[in-house]
């Protein structure tokens, strides 16, 4: 598709970057990925995000949108002639974007608190809390999908984008504390859903192999603790 300019600010490893290129994919949109150091945040960055200083940042027309649901929001309306990623109807619409934010609000949150979480007490505690918001995800699955593959229906929308760009991560903390987050035997429905979402087409070469992402998250794990001591 002929596009005016548009440049990708990101990590090839961070989810909410993983967010931006999938929609991208979607609409067919040419851009171009600008690398970013987050230990040595560049003058781009500072400046185009001055508020939170985070990718990703989406630069259309030399213009920056920041904040990934935002950012999604933005490709589905500049570019209207591609596959909607949000639902046409304006109730789904606002059912997709509250479960959106429960998503980066909620329940990856916890994801992050369990691997902070010290002692077994406080790891069951938390365990606790995502085994709840799990079995809500499943019934917001089982009732928006209405039977069908994914949350936007027969293709990958909105809410498949912003809960599938989490699972290389999740993934990750599955394999580095030997646990599962998506059990099939209570979550049946994302576990299909999961395996739908890792092989289309649109995600596969974006989304990030949880090996690869292992390394990563081993570098982190060692640099906190530098920083600590």
């Amino acid at each position: 598709m002929t596009t005016s300019s548009v440049k990708l600010l990101g990590v090839w490893a961070s989810p909410y970057v993983n967010r931006v290129e999938i929609a991208l994919k979607i609409k067919s949109i040419e851009s171009e990925f600008i690398q970013e150091n987050m230990l040595n945040k560049s003058e781009l960055l500072l400046k185009s995000n001055p508020v939170y200083k985070k990718i990703p940042v989406l630069f259309h027309d030399e213009k920056p949108i920041c904040e990934s649901l935002v950012i999604l929001q933005h490709i589905d309306e500049a570019w209207p002639s591609g596959p909607s990623i949000l639902p046409s109807d304006p109730y789904d619409r606002a059912i997709a974007r509250f479960w959106a934010s429960y998503i980066d609000e909620k329940w990856y949150p916890l994801i992050v608190d369990f691997t902070n979480a010290e002692g077994k007490e406080a790891k069951a505690a938390v365990l606790e809390k995502m085994s709840e918001g799990n079995l809500l995800l499943e019934e917001a699955f089982v009732k928006i999908s209405k039977g069908k593959s994914f949350f936007g229906g027969d293709r990958i929308g909105y809410l498949d984008i912003v809960l599938g760009s989490l699972l290389g991560w999740v993934k990750v903390i599955e394999m580095m504390y030997e646990m599962k987050i998506l059990d099939e035997t209570k979550m049946p429905s994302l576990a299909e859903w999961d395996e739908r979402f890792c092989m289309d087409n649109v995600v596969k070469d974006i989304i990030p192999q949880p090996e690869k992402l292992v390394e990563v998250y081993r570098k982190y794990i060692n640099r906190k603790k530098a920083t600590s001591n």
